[in-house]
């Protein structure tokens, strides 16, 4: 019952709170967080990568874009927000490595979903469930951190190509090198990964070395440097040297074998790729990796195929 004294200020306004989707604020944040690598990935393309356009434009571009979400209110909204906050802060402080951050953070949104819903598992019976699981994840994590806890490392990637062409005409080509046109780059190797500039090396003699420059991208630009260990009549293999690329960070270059087969249509040539994996979980960044190395594979033998790769000028 109303006081005689109160007037209508005096009354507390009652104000009916209204809960967002939970969903909302992970989806807002991803369609986010794309929109703005979209927006980086076109700076890049068209050269404005130093403008205030990258360091102003995108942020202020970036806290609009947040600050239209939802506030999350339940426990995988949490981990969700915390996730995409600690990659983009890692966006910021390491901007040339927005490349390993765009491919991990499946992998992180993975573990945080699956943590969250493990956490999920409340009642008497669960606990005990819900304790193994945490630990199972917990256990994954050590995978790499010493010798004896890592999976095999070794890879072999093999991509051939028809050649309308002598054999000999084919190591001609290939003694000629790439024209590296990193217009023709897939996709996947301009996210900001170190592309090859140029390249030193036209003799396929036992012994001769051949240097690829890497550069652009994250890291410090740096050499493969090869070896041709083997050369006969239909198989050139190299060995690496040494590499000094950012590449290194994620693999390790062991060798590459050419091979040369004589067919009805000219000539098949095979290009064969082992390195080892640098990057844990395998389960994980091993089929990453495949995908990277085959798609770098097919676009060196499609550079050292091309019609016009013989005349190129190292």
């Amino acid at each position: 019952m109303k006081s005689p004294y109160e007037s209508p200020e005096d009354e507390v306004p009652v104000t009916k709170q209204v809960k967002g989707n939970k969903t909302q604020w992970p989806i807002h944040t991803v369609l986010s967080v794309t929109a703005v690598s979209v927006l980086y990935r076109l700076l890049t393309l068209n050269g404005k990568e130093q403008s205030a356009l990258l360091f102003i434009g995108i942020p202020a571009i970036l806290a609009i874009l947040l600050h239209q979400a939802p506030n999350a209110k339940s426990p995988m909204g949490k981990i969700m927000k915390g996730i995409t906050l600690s990659l983009l802060i890692f966006g910021i402080l390491f901007i040339e490595g927005l490349a390993c951050i765009l491919v991990a953070a499946p992998l992180f949104y993975f573990v945080g979903f699956l943590v969250g819903l493990i956490l999920k598992w409340k009642n008497g019976s669960q606990s005990k469930i819900r304790s193994g699981a945490l630990g199972a994840i917990l256990l994954t994590g050590i995978e790499g951190s010493h010798h004896a806890l890592s999976l095999d490392r070794s890879e072999t990637i093999q991509v051939s190509k028809q050649l309308p062409m002598s054999t000999r005409e084919a190591k001609d080509s290939l003694a000629a090198g790439p024209l590296l046109d990193n217009n023709c780059l897939p996709l996947f190797l301009k996210l900001g990964f170190p592309q090859p500039q140029s390249i030193q090396g036209n003799d396929l003699e036992v012994g001769s070395i051949w240097k690829i420059h890497f550069a652009g991208g994250e890291g410090k630009a740096g050499d493969l440097v090869v070896r041709v260990e083997e050369s006969t009549a239909s198989t050139v293999r190299f060995v690496t040297e040494s590499d000094s690329s950012h590449i290194a960070h994620w693999l390790d270059w062991k060798e590459v074998t050419w091979t040369f087969s004589d067919t009805a249509k000219g000539c098949l040539v095979s290009m064969t790729i082992d390195y080892d994996r640098q990057l844990d979980p395998g389960w994980y960044f091993a089929p990453v990796e495949r995908f990277g190395v085959r798609q770098a594979s097919q676009f060196f033998i499609d550079e050292c195929f091309k019609p016009d790769a013989s005349t190129h000028i190292h």
